[in-house]
C-alpha cells in the first residue's frame, strides 16, 4: 500500500494526492504537520529528517520532497502512467523544468500572499508584503499566460501532465477567493486552463476545498 503522510490543507500534499487519483492507485493518507503534530516525533524524523510534509512510504521505499514523490509515483506505474510523466527525454525534461520552476521561482514569489491572506489574522497582515507578492506572482503567471495563450489546452500542449498538477495546485492559491486583493491582474488564458483543471476529480477532491 502507498502511504502518504501530510495534512489536507498543504499545497505540497495536494500534489501527490492528485497524482494518485489520476493514476487510480489505492493509497492511505496519514495526518501530519501543523495542528496534527507528528512531524517532530523520532519515528517521523526517521522517515523524513526535515520534519516536513509530504512523505511517502511504499514497498520499502521512503521518500520526501513533493515533486520527487510525484515523479516516483508515475515511474512506479510505468509507461501506462496516463501520460503524466512522458518517457521521451525531451518531453520529460520539458515537464521537469516546470516542476523545478515551481520550486525555484513561483513558490518564493507567492509565499507572502498566501501566508498573509490565509494563515495570518487580518489585523496582523503585512499588506506591503502582500502587494509585493502579488506583483512577483503576477510576473510568474504572465509566463504561463503567454504559453497558454497560443491555444494549447495544457502546459505541454494537448497532454495533461505533472506540470499541470503541480502548477495547478499553486494556481488554486492565486485564483482562490481567500487571497483576492485589489490590483491582482487578470489572465484569461490562465483562467481558462484553471477551469479545465477544475473538471478533474483529483482537483475537485483535494485542491478545490476552501483554504484554511
Amino acid at each position: 500500500m502507498i502511504e502518504i503522510f501530510g495534512r489536507v490543507n498543504s499545497v505540497n500534499v495536494w500534489k501527490p494526492l492528485w497524482v494518485l487519483e489520476e493514476l487510480g492507485q489505492p493509497y492511505e493518507r496519514h495526518d501530519a504537520g501543523m495542528e496534527h503534530g507528528v512531524v517532530d516525533t523520532p519515528e517521523y524524523r526517521a522517515l523524513n529528517p526535515n520534519g516536513r510534509i509530504p512523505s511517502l512510504r511504499h514497498d520499502g521505499m521512503e521518500l520526501w520532497e513533493s515533486n520527487s514523490v510525484c515523479r516516483y509515483l508515475c515511474m512506479m506505474v510505468g509507461s501506462d502512467a496516463r501520460g503524466l510523466y512522458p518517457e521521451a527525454a525531451g518531453a520529460r525534461a520539458s515537464v521537469d523544468r516546470w516542476l523545478d520552476w515551481q520550486l525555484s521561482t513561483l513558490s518564493p514569489a507567492e509565499r507572502d500572499l498566501f501566508w498573509n491572506m490565509v494563515r495570518t489574522p487580518a489585523a496582523k497582515r503585512d499588506m506591503k508584503a502582500v502587494a509585493a507578492a502579488v506583483t512577483n506572482s503576477a510576473r510568474c503567471w504572465a509566463i504561463l499566460e503567454a504559453r497558454l495563450g497560443d491555444g494549447r489546452p495544457f502546459i505541454e500542449g494537448k497532454a495533461f501532465t505533472l506540470a499541470d498538477i503541480v502548477l495547478g495546485c499553486y494556481a488554486r492559491r492565486w485564483f482562490g477567493p481567500e487571497v483576492q486583493v485589489p490590483g491582482m491582474p487578470e489572465f484569461p488564458a490562465l483562467a481558462a486552463w484553471y477551469a479545465r483543471l477544475g473538471e478533474r476529480e483529483g482537483f475537485r477532491k483535494w485542491v478545490a476545498p476552501a483554504l484554511f
